[in-house]
């Protein structure tokens, strides 16, 4: 691996600051802690800093030369709402707080590369270093946009990367196109007529009206879209009744959709709605539909994921650069990339075996109270992002 010897020099002082950060998780939109804390490395470093976008988000403004061109490197800030299982000296003091999914080592990683372009400016022109706050569920990019980001800080293109377990460390993936799915929500409230258990004549019951829906939606997914097309649904949630012997006047149904495209998302939308309202029709019950649409599909473009798939092979080699098998999970830099070319990406976090003594049972994958990112991936990361900005100003415009 050709991994920059200056960031590895000061990698143990970026450990230090993600295990600080790891221990104080904030929430989206509570990042205050978190922000200054990144503040101050940048400005130590004499990066200017605009604070504030999106409620508590930055930007880091690293200028050299004379071109105009400019490239956006972004990493998350949030923590997620969970107990972490972990004893180790760096767990969360905030009960019910954690790093679960390693965005204390995304904002690590992007702090260590700005460390390196504070003191070696190989490029003409300007990498803004962009932490955002919220992703997980609060539309953290979507609210900086709206704040002005790509007005205030013009790019070409936008690049984000994420951890990922389970695969050995020193690997990244990348592919063009969708890479992770829509994340939306779906409440669906079927109104009937309360009875006596014994006299269901008297009343329509909800709840046989509720399982027939929620077989009924399957059939949008095999027989309504293409069979090539991904999309899920699925019905998490389903509440009726109070007593064992009343039939309800009324039930409730809660889940997600996923789909990787929006087209995908539209007609599955369009085909619950007719479900929902027509099974109801059947029984002469009736329903209150209601559907959020969250994060929408990250998709790569083509151009910038190939160029970042070049610069991962110069740095671990081409056997090294994975292909992206696209997930159903959902990631809020997808709003970034309707806004502007760029590529999602991910970086490979091991099998956990880099815990130390006192972490919790249990696998170290996201989401999961025993997780802990892998410090041996901030060199490696860093590097990454410096040569991707390097590379990317020096080539000829599009």
């Amino acid at each position: 691996m050709k991994i920059i010897d200056s960031i590895v020099t000061e990698a143990a002082g970026i450990a230090a600051i993600r295990r600080d950060i790891h221990a104080h998780p904030e929430l989206c939109f509570e990042e205050v802690r978190t922000a200054g804390v990144v503040a101050r490395q940048l400005e130590a470093w004499g990066i200017p800093v605009h604070r504030g976008l999106g409620t508590t988000g930055l930007v880091g403004i690293v200028k050299n030369g004379t071109s105009s061109r400019a490239v956006g490197l972004r990493a998350d800030m949030d923590a997620l709402p969970m107990q972490e299982f972990n004893t180790f000296d760096h767990a969360s003091r905030h009960k019910g707080k954690m790093h679960a999914c390693g965005h204390d080592g995304h904002t690590a990683m992007l702090l260590a590369a700005a460390q390196h372009f504070a003191k070696h400016r190989n490029f003409d022109g300007t990498v803004y270093l962009i932490f955002q706050p919220a992703e997980e569920g609060g539309g953290g990019a979507r609210e900086m946009i709206a704040d002005g980001l790509f007005d205030k800080f013009p790019m070409e293109a936008v690049f984000g990367m994420h951890n990922w377990p389970g695969h050995q460390v020193g690997r990244f993936a990348v592919s063009p196109g969708p890479v992770m799915a829509s994340s939306n929500e779906f409440k669906i409230t079927i109104r009937g007529k309360g009875s006596h258990a014994a006299l269901p004549h008297d009343g329509i019951d909800p709840v046989p009206v509720a399982c027939e829906m929620v077989q009924a939606f399957q059939t949008i997914i095999s027989r309504n879209k293409k069979p090539i097309d991904a999309g899920v649904i699925s019905v998490t949630m389903i509440h009726a009744g109070e007593a064992s012997n009343v039939v309800p006047d009324r039930c409730e149904l809660q889940g997600t959709v996923r789909t990787f495209t929006l087209e995908v998302l539209d007609l599955i939308e369009r085909r619950m709605k007719q479900v929902a309202e027509h099974v109801c029709a059947a029984h002469e019950a009736t329903c209150e539909f209601e559907f959020v649409r969250n994060y929408p599909p990250t998709v790569n473009s083509v151009a910038e994921a190939e160029f970042a798939r070049k610069v991962m092979e110069d740095i671990v080699g081409a056997d090294n650069v994975l292909v992206q098998e696209p997930t159903m999970g959902a990631e809020d830099f997808a709003y970034m990339l309707q806004a502007k070319p760029g590529a999602y990406c991910f970086i490979s976090n091991g099998d956990g075996a880099h815990r130390q003594m006192g972490h919790g049972e249990g696998p170290c994958m996201l989401h999961n109270p025993s997780y802990d990112f892998n410090d041996d991936l901030i060199p490696l990361g860093a590097t990454y992002w410096v040569r991707l900005a390097e590379q990317w100003l020096a080539r000829a415009p599009a």
